[in-house]
């Protein structure tokens, strides 16, 4: 990882870990892009602190003419969760055969949720020798820990997990694709109601590109890929979680009024050709003085076997993570390559 040359793609909460992660494992930061007006122009040492190092935030219009100056290894990009948000981005790295991994969390594995975006990506990197993929917390405790327990399993029936995390670290994106701060109302039209369909509804808006999954339905795809299994059906539903007092969300930058929405619980079911059913939830929420992040999963089957990660320190877990997967990304075959098939995730400091 000595010397591999990034370029950071969004400088907001996620970016001042995944830029010190990547330059305290040897990288070279060689160019960063924002659509923030308040940071663009500024060292990017304003993001992570310390002295500046000659690198000024761009604005993301820059970004192609910034690649081709810049001459990057890879692109680190932490902006948004959808793939139909980070398409033009992820389309100019390919484009410019950079490599590109995103936190992106329907990137994890978009072949469910956006296959015309996903194959079309595949397609352009494929064309110019480069690899796009997801990667982050999920990459190792929604994903990999859980295909490690099922390799220790002589017969598995169920896998069901579900997983917490605050809102309030990840950006004002991610908030509001959970409904947070919206009343009862609006959340049941604006979030909940585009479950309320028939599968052979929902296979049209994936086809046109327009599905909003939660996190888990690409985790519930990228573990049937690692595990071998066939999906023949999938479901999601989404509901508002509340709090009984009235919360301040300084991402939203208002009070969320007892009983409205801080956020929503997402479930995904999986049913599988070899009888084994994926029931996986991620609950995303502005939290409380009571809340914290917790990861439960259960592989059940001969033997059942039950392991809770409890606050786990999120946001560094998915940056870490991020960072730790670049040497898989550049040596990777080119196109849309989910971390399912790059094997497990591994510690890389000073590699």
């Amino acid at each position: 990882m000595k010397n591999t040359k990034f370029i950071q793609i969004g400088c907001g909460k996620m970016a001042v870990y995944t830029i010190r992660y990547a330059i305290e494992n040897g990288m070279q930061i060689v160019g960063a892009v924002d659509i923030n007006p308040d940071i663009i122009g500024n060292d990017i040492s304003s993001i992570i602190g310390g002295n500046e190092i000659g690198i000024k935030i761009n604005k993301v219009d820059d970004l192609d003419t910034l690649l081709k100056e810049c001459k990057p290894d890879v692109a680190i990009v932490t902006t948004m969760s959808l793939m139909n948000d980070l398409k033009d981005v992820l389309m100019i790295c390919a484009q410019n055969g950079v490599n590109a991994i995103t936190t992106c969390e329907e990137a994890f594995y978009p072949f469910n949720s956006s296959p015309k975006i996903t194959e079309e990506l595949d397609r352009i990197a494929k064309e110019n020798n480069c690899t796009i993929t997801g990667s982050g917390y999920q990459d190792a405790f929604w994903g990999n820990l859980i295909t490690t327990i099922a390799g220790a399993t002589h017969n598995i029936t169920k896998i069901k997990g579900s997983s917490s995390y605050n809102v309030e670290d990840y950006g004002i994106a991610l908030a509001k694709a959970h409904g947070a701060g919206l009343t009862l109302d609006e959340f049941e039209n604006e979030i909940a109601s585009a479950d309320n369909i028939s599968e052979e509804e929902r296979n049209t808006l994936i086809n046109n590109g327009d599905f909003a999954p939660s996190y888990m339905w690409n985790t519930n795809g990228w573990l049937c890929d690692k595990l071998g299994l066939t999906p023949i059906s999938q479901t999601q539903k989404c509901v508002p979680m509340t709090c009984e007092k009235d919360i301040y969300s300084s991402t939203l930058n208002m009070t969320v009024k007892a009983g409205d929405a801080t956020g929503m619980s997402a479930v995904v079911t999986t049913e599988t050709k070899e009888g084994i059913t994926i029931i996986s939830e991620c609950i995303g929420k502005v939290y409380s003085e009571d809340d914290c992040d917790k990861n439960e999963w259960t592989v059940y089957g001969e033997p059942n076997t039950t392991f809770v990660v409890t606050r786990p320190n999120t946001v560094e877990l998915t940056c870490a993570s991020i960072v730790n997967r670049i040497p898989d990304v550049l040596t990777a075959p080119a196109g849309f390559i989910p971390t399912s098939q790059m094997g497990e995730l591994k510690y890389q400091k000073n590699k």
